[in-house]
């Protein structure tokens, strides 16, 4: 049996289907789909697999994967150090979760040893406290006396001792701080074109030569500059002048030290903060300056996107008023749902007024008879796929209405995000009989009755790979 196989059976077992449905509803994932629009518009293909089994189908999808993923690692690495027995390939083979994986592997995983620490063993931490404590005497005369087997010369015990060194400035705390500091304030973000990019990455030709201060980069700039980095047009540098700031910095990682003089010892000792700036440090502060920009600059995108999202959700509510929701769709059908002015559910449908069915006489029936039987006032039409179509034929039923009925007000309505919402686990217990084509529709009548109270029940969708409206017209 595959991976694919297994990994079929497994989820299947999970949530109460056959692996064959498993394996249509995961190449429907992989090919781009969403949960939601499997859910509403690809039930024929799964066999009938609802919301609730879709979403669990797709959150254990993604951790099977990433543990036969590390399975096939663990069992290569432990293969390729000639440890591996049958007792131990069994125990990997049946191990169900990431952590029992990886504690069947502790004791084989490689650990991580550093340079320092390899100078350490070749006993060199006495020489860096001798050349810190004794700063007359040149460090090369006191590294004759470190050279062994393990040491061939003099400048591989300095090496080793530098080594040591710079590690320490690495991990000192306070020396990170002031370093941190310093360069949130005197940092300059530099960027510059990958050679031979300069044609793919036209959009970003501003940035093809920029530099600006760190603290003064607006986000909108920061986001264009990282997103060209991510597809490889441009490279990013953080870093201070190079003839006022980097000096500056060395003499910051000196003074962690101590203070240095003019002695042998000395000038040994401020040759390596140099190096340990230059070659540790610098990349320790790119790597969290270009983070602080990377959530600065999102931080500000997110309010702007707020204050964006503030003005729908606030916009004025058409109260409480019987209204119809309709979800347009064209091979679909379009789903009806109507709510009282509570915003209680009271009835749904689906009429199928365009291709392939051409039932208009039908629908407009049936829209009307709900119209007459629950004195509807409002009718919401969502924007996506089918909605001018689905105007068009309520304009029309509208004028073929009897005088003594009150024609209720047509209402365009945004319906981002109401497929993510329909198939989300609230929808699901708000509405747990109701079809996940039809809960799309009581969300777009409720919306014009109260954005508010309705829109802020759409879930986030990692899945996604783009709008409802795109979502929409693939699926008609």
């Amino acid at each position: 049996m595959d991976v694919a196989d297994r990994i079929a059976r497994v989820i299947a077992s999970e949530i109460g289907a056959g692996a064959a449905q498993v394996t249509a509803a995961v190449g429907l994932l992989d090919g781009g789909a969403t949960v939601p629009f499997v859910a509403r518009y690809r039930k024929e293909v799964t066999g009938g697999l609802d919301d609730t089994q879709l979403r669990n189908l797709a959150e254990r999808l993604v951790y099977l994967r990433e543990l036969e993923a590390r399975r096939a690692s663990i069992l290569g690495s432990i293969k390729d150090q000639g440890k591996l027995t049958d007792d131990l390939a069994r125990a990997i083979a049946v191990a169900e979760t990431k952590a029992t994986l990886e504690d069947i592997y502790l004791p084989y995983k490689p650990k991580r040893r550093t340079k320092a620490m390899i100078a350490r063993e070749n006993g060199l931490e006495p020489l860096l406290r001798r050349i810190v404590s004794d700063r007359g005497v040149d460090p090369k005369v006191l590294a004759e006396g470190y050279v062994s087997e393990a040491v061939a010369d003099v400048k591989a015990a300095l090496d080793g001792a530098r080594d040591i060194l710079t590690e320490e400035l690495s991990e000192n705390a306070p020396l990170l701080g002031r370093l941190r500091e310093f360069m949130r304030n005197e940092a300059v973000v530099g960027v510059k074109v990958v050679a031979g990019k300069e044609e793919a990455g036209a959009k970003f030709s501003d940035y093809f030569d920029h530099r600006e201060k760190w603290a003064d980069m607006p986000s909108h700039r920061a986001l264009a500059v990282m997103r060209a980095a991510k597809e490889d047009i441009v490279t990013i540098e953080i870093a201070p002048d190079p003839e006022t700031g980097a000096p500056r910095a060395e003499r910051m990682v000196a003074a962690a030290i101590g203070d240095l003089g003019s002695r042998p010892g000395d000038d040994w000792l401020r040759g390596v903060a140099g190096w340990a700036w230059r070659v540790k440090l610098t990349n320790t502060m790119y790597i969290d300056l270009l983070t602080d920009l990377r959530k600065r600059a999102h931080d500000d995108a997110i309010k702007v996107f707020g204050r964006n999202l503030k003005d729908l959700l606030f916009s004025a509510p058409a109260g409480a008023r019987p209204t119809i929701g309709l979800d347009p769709g064209i091979r679909t059908g379009v789903k009806v749902a109507v709510v009282d002015a509570t915003g209680k559910l009271v009835e749904t449908t689906t009429v199928y007024p365009f291709q392939p069915r051409m039932d208009v006489q039908g629908a407009q029936a049936a829209i009307a008879a709900m119209i007459a039987r629950h004195k509807i006032e409002l009718i919401a039409i969502g924007n996506g796929t089918g909605s001018r179509e689905t105007e068009r034929l309520v304009g029309d039923l509208l004028k073929q209405l009897p005088k003594t009925v009150k024609a209720p007000t047509k209402v365009i309505v945004s319906e981002a995000g109401a497929s993510v919402y329909s198939a989300s686990e609230l929808a699901a217990k708000e509405f747990p009989d109701l079809d996940v084509s039809l809960r799309g529709a009581a969300s777009i009548a409720r919306r014009l009755q109260d954005p508010l109270a309705e829109l802020v029940k759409i879930p986030p969708d990692p899945s996604a790979s783009g709008s409802t409206s795109t979502t929409s017209t693939s699926a008609n």
